[in-house]
């Protein structure tokens, strides 16, 4: 099979994200067979739910219309290195390739911080890759955040 990113579906729901006012991080999930499950932004602030980042948001989606609280052999884009509770999250879902942009020295949970993954308490660990479009999702977050301050 030959790889297809879906980081632009991604970078198009950050930006979806941004425009609501949100902090703009966007996710997909993708089947095994490369069928698009779930898209979604952050919407913490809209829904008034600290839990609702883009990538909760596309687990519970694909989750429900998978019927399975497993995505076995499913990929996950998302724009911004996954927090400590995604990244829990993900594991929990069986998540088999995470593709994550922008890595966050601040409050990342794979690469940084904790590093959820390393734990001998992960139930899985997906294939990580990072760097994904990296620039394009670095810029988004720099322009929001210069636009608030």
């Amino acid at each position: 099979m030959i790889f297809r990113s879906h980081m632009h579906l991604a970078l198009d729901e950050a930006r979806a994200a941004a425009a609501r006012g949100e902090v703009p991080v966007g996710a997909v999930v993708v089947s095994p067979a490369g069928e698009v499950l779930a898209r979604a932004g952050n919407r913490t602030r809209e829904l008034n739910d600290p839990t609702a980042h883009a990538e909760m948001l596309a687990i519970r989606t694909a989750c429900a219309r998978t019927g399975s609280e497993r995505l076995t052999g499913c990929d996950l884009y998302v724009t911004l290195e996954p927090c400590p509770a995604c990244a829990a999250v993900i594991s929990a879902a069986r998540i088999a390739r995470l593709y994550y942009g922008a890595a966050d020295p601040k409050s990342g949970g794979v690469a940084q911080g904790p590093r959820i993954f390393s734990h001998p308490q992960a139930h899985h660990v997906p294939e990580v890759y990072d760097g994904i479009a990296s620039d394009d999702a670095a810029d988004l977050l720099k322009d929001f955040f210069a636009a608030r301050r």
